[in-house]
């Protein structure tokens, strides 16, 4: 096993690469990605240089792995801050505060409202069908509605 870990060839850096490649489409997250980019770059630089001890290609797998995952840690977190996305995934939320009328009465604290061309399911106090009904909250797909004539 020595002898193997002290004559490291690029072949052997590209193949840990495409196995790490491989084991990243089954759902690593990513990190996995990056890992398996950084053995690619050993092995194409070990290619390019030439002769480079085993022991720098190790220190130079390990460093291209901790900054790689450091940077695409860094860069997700940027990202999933990002204002734009703050109503994915929760398609109710661009209709809070909007007004709109009854579609089917509320009984028994159910009713819906028509948004656009979407037909939405809504919670609040009983009232008759066409009542304006103001969009207060959402819990899942359903909407929470108060009357708008309180005001």
């Amino acid at each position: 096993m020595w002898e193997f870990v002290q004559q490291l060839s690029p072949w052997n850096w590209l193949a840990l690469g495409t196995l790490l490649l491989i084991l990243e489409v089954f759902g690593a997250g990513g990190y996995l990605l990056w890992i398996g980019l950084a053995a690619v770059s050993v092995g194409i630089l070990s290619f390019v240089v030439g002769d480079i001890p085993w022991s720098a290609q190790f220190v130079a797998f390990g460093l291209l792995s901790v900054v790689t995952v450091w940077l695409w840690h860094r860069h997700q977190q940027r990202t999933s801050q990002s204002p734009s996305q703050a109503g994915l995934n929760q398609r109710g939320s661009e209709l809070l505060g909007r007004e709109f009328p009854l579609h089917e009465a509320i009984s028994r604290g159910r009713g819906k409202i028509k948004a656009g061309d979407s037909l939405w399911l809504v919670s609040g106090a009983d009232m008759p069908a066409g009542s304006n009904v103001r969009v207060v909250g959402q819990e899942g797909v359903i909407l929470l509605v108060e009357n708008a004539a309180q005001d």
